[in-house]
């Protein structure tokens, strides 16, 4: 025998009715606790709980979400659900020129490592970012540790003024968390395969992998195959040829100097066999992966890289969130 639905208004007598909606209003419009209801109303404490469980099952309460301007909690619903992602953090923004993005995407990447990381994360980070940069300078000191350790994922050695940015990236997050920093001082790119295999061979180096494999967080920009402008100024910067190659080959994007198609496929060439830093298998075993970027001049980098599962933490501005919500599910 099949049980009875939810009793519907029209079964209701008018004064049960009245006396459900009474018991709502007291609760939800003016602010009464159920003890102080009861007390009112003449009726026992459970009496007033088994009420408004009724108010909500026959609708008379609904609750309804109103997000303030700002916060699009159905747009990242919608990026995460179209790339089975983990998360996503929409940033708005006040335009879309760069410095706007950049300001936002910092902002909201700040928000989101403060309020996520745990005291046990062992960090891992890209040291050749303008974003991860601008994100880490607005994070505000914890007075618990949120962080074992910070470690560098990527060489940084280049110019001086690389060499401080990667640093002091390094530095300033294992400051703001509380964790121990674990610099990896060696150069991102090296003039052959040899020369790259020669520095993980060392002791320090291999001190470093094994940090790596460790890692619970990735945290990383997604790069267009043209260079950034810090990679220009790196004294690493790669070669038209290089970038030529890249290109052809179908280079889309990157993250930590992995480069990767339209469909997020990793691309080796000679380049890849040159970058000193956690390899593509690695990075791709890290339980959580943060990739922080938008903009225009982004936009396929970032695709080709949520299609790629490079990432599964998405940190990203409005519009590059509506193009991505507008692609055909994966």
């Amino acid at each position: 025998m099949s049980r009875p639905g939810p009793v519907s208004p029209s079964r209701l007598s008018i004064d049960r009715l009245s006396l459900v909606t009474k018991v709502a209003r007291l609760y939800h419009e003016d602010g009464l606790r159920q003890p102080e209801i009861a007390t009112r109303l003449h009726v026992s404490q459970s009496r007033v709980s088994r009420l408004l469980k009724e108010a909500v099952a026959l609708g008379i309460v609904r609750t309804i979400v109103v997000p303030p301007a700002g916060v699009h909690s159905e747009l990242e619903d919608t990026v995460r659900d179209r790339f089975g992602l983990a998360d996503v953090v929409v940033a708005d923004t006040s335009s879309d020129d760069e410095y706007s993005i950049l300001a936002a995407l910092s902002g909201a990447g700040a928000a989101y490592f403060e309020t996520t990381l745990t005291g046990h994360d062992r960090v891992g980070i890209s040291s050749w970012s303008s974003t991860l940069l601008a994100t880490v300078d607005k994070m505000a000191p914890r007075t618990v540790s949120t962080a074992d350790v910070i470690v560098q994922v990527l060489g940084g050695l280049g110019t001086a003024s690389v060499q401080m940015k990667a640093t002091h990236l390094v530095e300033r997050m294992a400051a703001v968390t509380g964790a121990s920093p674990v610099f990896f001082s060696a150069p991102g790119i090296v003039a052959s395969r040899g020369a790259r295999d020669a520095i993980l061979e060392d002791q320090f180096a291999r001190e470093v992998l094994d940090e790596w494999s460790r890692l619970t967080v990735l945290i990383a920009g997604i790069g267009s195959v043209a260079p950034s402008p810090m990679l220009k100024d790196s004294g690493n910067a790669i070669s038209a040829t290089e970038i030529d190659a890249l290109s052809e080959a179908g280079a889309v994007g990157d993250i930590c100097l992995h480069f990767f198609d339209a469909q997020g496929r990793l691309i080796e060439t000679g380049f890849s066999k040159r970058t000193v830093g956690i390899d593509a298998a690695a990075m791709r075993a890290v339980p959580r992966r943060v990739g922080i970027a938008g903009g225009a001049r982004k936009y396929e980098a970032v695709r080709a890289a949520l299609r790629g599962r490079w990432i599964d933490v998405m940190i990203t501005d409005v519009d590059t969130a509506r193009r991505l919500a507008a692609e055909p599910e994966v």
